[in-house]
């Protein structure tokens, strides 16, 4: 059974790696966002799977928080890079809006 494991833990690195490889080289950078994305979705695969490997359930919690953090992130550098800036406060003449 930790065969059977072991090899989907080792095709999950395999995969980060791809991932990685399109998160240097690709050609847009909402390109390269959705690949760091998927490179974090993939780790919390990893996490979760080592959790199962342990029997340790607190893994499970740091996978649930992880991927919290890299939903908000791939959000907030999207909009970042769409609007340039994260508040969204300004208009298109450069006056702050209250």
């Amino acid at each position: 059974m930790f065969t059977m494991f072991g090899a989907a833990m080792a095709a999950l690195l395999v995969c980060m790696v791809l991932t990685l490889s399109r998160a240097f080289l690709g050609p847009t950078v909402f390109d390269r966002i959705l690949a760091v994305n998927s490179f974090g979705t993939k780790t919390v695969l990893v996490i979760a799977l080592f959790n199962f490997l342990t029997g340790r359930p607190e893994f499970l919690d740091l996978a649930l928080v992880y991927a919290l953090i890299n939903f908000l992130g791939t959000i907030g550098a999207m909009k970042f890079v769409r609007f340039g800036d994260l508040a969204g406060m300004e208009e298109a003449d450069g006056e702050e809006v209250f």
